[in-house]
C-alpha cells in the first residue's frame, strides 16, 4: 500500500472554455509529472474529445514509426509520451452538464474504448453535433439521477463535480434542497463528491455534512478534491493542472484499485494532499467532530474495568444503526494527549477474536491503524449490517443513538425485524427464545409477524392518542420528544419518540431510560419547564442550551395548533434545520 496522487478533474484542449490554446498534451503531462501524480483523468466538458485527440497524435507516431517514416523531432515527442505514461496512469472521462447544469464526473478505465464512451453520452442525450465541441451547455441532457445509473451501469467511476459551489448537486446557497439534495447526493449510483472545502477551517465543512451522522444523509460519502485545471499552470483566478490533489492509498495503480477505494466504507484511504504541513490526520478530524452516531473513541482496550466490552458493544450498535468507526487508544476531546496503542498488532487481533466470539451472526469488520501525533490508533470500521439484529454474547442487542450506545428496548427490537423484513433479509421466525437479560423485550420474530399492535397481557390498553396536530414547522431531526405518559402502581411509564427516525418506544419509566432518555423523563417528571424561560421566535423556542463533550445541545420548544407545547430535548446541531436555525443562532 502506497499513497498516490491524483487529479481526477483536469480539462484539456478538448474543452471549449480551456486557457491556454497553444498548450499541448505533452505541456499537460509533463506538468503532472512536476506535481507527482500518479493517476490523471481528462474530464472534458460532455465529449472525449480531449483524450481522444492525444491517443490519437501517440498512434499516428507509432504507425509513422512502424513504417520508417518517423522525423528525428517526431521521434524525440513519442519516446516522451511514453516516458510519461509510463509513470503517469491517464484515464479517460468527461464532465456531463445534466439537466438543470449540474456536473457529474464520469471517469473510465484506460481500456475503455472512446466510441463507447460517446454513445454513452448519446444515451443521455448529449447531441451528437456536440460530441466534439466541449461546450458546458448543451441543452437538455439526462437528469442527474439517470446520469448516475446508466454512467454507473457503464463501469465508469461516478464522481460529483465541486458538489458544494456552483452547478454542485449539493445545492448549498440555493433556495433548493430538501429531497432533492438527499437524492443527488445519497444516491447508490454515485461514488464520491468532489468538494473545495477539504482543508477549510471552519467547523461545519462539506465532508463533515455528509459523515453520515445527518438523519436525512445516512449514507456517509467519499468526499476528494480535484483541481478543475483549465490550464497548465495556475493564476489568481484558477488552478493549474494537479494544483489541488488527492492522496488515495492504492496497492497498485489501476483504475480497478481506484475504484475498490470508493466502492469501500474506508473512509480513511483519501486524504487532501499537502504540499508543505503534515499529512491530514483523519484522528484529529474525527476528533473534532466528537462522539457521534456513527462514530466512537475508547482510549483503553483493558478487560478489566469492562474497556474491551465497551468497545464490541459500540461495534454491536454500528451494525444494527448506521454502521460507524471505533477509535481505540484515544479520547474523544482533541485537548487531552492521544495515549494510543503501545502493541497495536496484538490489539488487533484480540479485536477480531473478541468480535467473533461475542457477536452473533458473523460480522464483517476491517480493523487498522493510523497515525497520530506518533502514537498508534487502531481504528474499527463498521458496516451497516445486513443480517439485523446482532446480538452480543447471544442476547443482547445494542443501538446507537446519537453519541451513546445503549440496550434496546422491546420496541426497538421489534422495529429492526420489521425493518429487515422489508429489506427481505430475514424469512419467517416460527419461535424465538425469550432473552434472559431482557425478559421484558422479548416476543422478537413473533411480534413482528403478529404486530402492528402488540400489547403485553399484564398492562392495561394504553389510552386512546389523540390525533397528531399539525405544526407549522418540522421538528428538529435529533433528539428526543415525550410523546405521552402514563403512571401504573406509582411508576411513571413514557412513550419517547426519536426525533431522528420518527420511531417511539413505550413504557420507558425513569430507572430504565438511557441516559437523554433520563434526562428529559427528569425535567418532566419535575415540572420543570415554564414557557416564561423559553427565548421564543414566534412558535418556536430554546429553553435550554447547554454542552457535552464540548459539543452543543439544544431542549427547543414548539407551540401546536392547539396551543400545547411540544418539548424536544437533546438536539444537536446535525438536527437543526431551516428556521430552527434562526432560533439557536446557528448561519447558514
Amino acid at each position: 500500500m502506497e499513497w498516490r496522487r491524483v487529479d481526477l478533474h483536469v480539462h484539456t484542449p478538448g474543452s471549449k472554455d480551456w486557457q491556454e490554446p497553444d498548450a499541448t498534451y505533452l505541456d499537460i503531462l509533463r506538468k503532472a509529472e512536476s506535481e507527482g501524480l500518479d493517476i490523471l483523468a481528462f474530464t472534458d466538458h460532455n465529449t472525449v474529445a480531449g483524450y481522444a485527440a492525444m491517443r490519437q497524435e501517440i498512434n499516428d507516431l507509432e504507425r509513422w514509426e512502424a513504417s520508417g517514416r518517423l522525423k528525428p523531432e517526431e521521434q524525440e515527442k513519442l519516446e516522451e509520451y511514453r516516458r510519461l505514461l509510463n509513470k503517469i496512469l491517464v484515464l479517460p472521462g468527461v464532465e456531463l452538464t445534466a439537466t438543470f447544469g449540474f456536473h457529474v464526473l464520469a471517469i473510465f478505465d484506460s481500456e475503455t474504448q472512446i466510441r463507447t464512451i460517446e454513445h454513452i453520452l448519446l444515451r443521455l442525450n448529449v447531441p451528437f453535433e456536440f460530441l466534439d465541441k466541449g461546450e458546458t451547455e448543451v441543452g437538455p441532457t439526462s437528469d442527474v439521477l439517470t446520469a448516475y445509473r446508466v454512467l454507473g451501469d457503464a463501469g465508469a467511476l461516478v464522481i460529483a463535480a465541486h458538489a458544494n459551489t456552483s452547478h454542485g448537486v449539493a445545492m448549498f446557497g440555493l433556495d433548493l434542497g430538501g429531497q432533492t439534495r438527499i437524492a443527488y447526493t445519497q444516491d447508490p449510483n454515485l461514488d464520491a463528491l468532489e468538494v473545495t472545502d477539504l482543508e477549510s477551517k471552519r467547523r461545519r465543512t462539506t465532508a463533515s455534512f455528509f459523515n453520515g451522522s445527518k438523519p436525512q444523509y445516512p449514507r456517509r460519502m467519499h468526499c476528494i478534491q480535484g483541481s478543475d485545471a483549465h490550464r497548465i499552470t495556475g493564476n489568481k483566478n484558477t488552478l493549474g493542472i494537479g494544483e489541488r490533489k488527492t492522496e488515495v492509498l492504492l496497492p497498485e495503480v489501476s483504475f480497478d484499485a481506484l475504484a475498490a477505494v470508493f466502492a469501500s466504507n474506508d473512509f480513511a484511504r483519501t486524504r487532501p494532499y499537502r504540499r508543505m504541513a503534515e499529512p491530514f490526520d483523519y484522528v484529529e478530524a474525527a476528533r473534532k467532530e466528537g462522539p457521534t452516531i456513527v462514530q466512537s473513541f475508547h482510549e483503553q482496550m483493558t478487560r478489566r474495568g469492562g474497556r474491551l466490552h465497551a468497545i464490541v458493544r459500540d461495534v454491536v450498535a454500528f451494525a444494527n444503526t448506521n454502521g460507524g468507526t471505533v477509535y481505540v487508544g484515544v479520547n474523544s476531546n482533541p485537548k487531552v494527549p492521544i495515549r494510543g496503542v503501545e502493541k497495536p498488532d496484538e490489539a488487533i487481533a484480540e479485536l477480531r477474536d473478541e468480535t467473533e466470539r461475542l457477536v452473533t451472526p458473523p460480522l464483517d469488520i476491517n480493523i487498522s491503524v493510523l497515525k497520530s501525533h506518533g502514537k498508534n490508533v487502531v481504528r474499527i470500521v463498521v458496516p451497516k449490517g445486513e443480517d439485523i439484529p446482532y446480538v452480543l454474547e447471544g442476547s443482547k442487542i445494542y443501538l446507537r443513538q446519537e453519541a451513546e450506545t445503549s440496550l434496546a428496548m422491546r420496541d426497538e427490537i421489534v422495529a429492526l425485524i420489521r425493518r429487515m423484513e422489508q429489506e427481505g433479509g430475514l424469512a419467517p421466525v416460527a419461535r424465538v427464545t425469550e432473552m434472559p437479560e431482557q425478559a421484558e423485550m422479548a416476543e422478537t420474530a413473533e411480534m413482528a409477524e403478529a404486530m402492528p399492535a402488540p400489547v403485553e397481557e399484564a398492562q392495561p390498553e394504553a389510552p386512546e392518542r389523540a390525533q397528531p396536530e399539525t405544526l407549522a414547522a418540522e421538528p428538529p431531526r435529533t433528539g428526543v420528544e415525550i410523546v405521552e405518559s402514563e403512571e401504573r402502581q406509582g411508576v411513571i411509564y413514557h412513550t419517547m419518540r426519536d426525533l431522528r427516525d420518527g420511531n417511539e418506544v413505550r413504557n420507558v419509566s425513569r430507572a430504565s431510560a438511557r441516559r437523554l432518555w433520563r434526562y428529559a423523563i427528569a425535567l418532566k417528571e419535575k415540572k420543570t419547564f415554564q414557557e416564561d424561560k423559553v427565548n421564543w421566535q414566534g412558535d418556536l423556542g430554546l429553553w435550554h442550551k447547554y454542552f457535552r463533550a464540548g459539543h452543543p445541545h439544544y431542549d427547543l420548544v414548539q407551540r401546536g395548533t392547539n396551543g400545547d407545547a411540544h418539548i424536544y430535548y437533546g438536539v444537536t446541531e446535525a438536527g437543526i434545520h431551516g428556521p430552527w436555525k434562526a432560533v439557536v443562532g446557528l448561519e447558514e
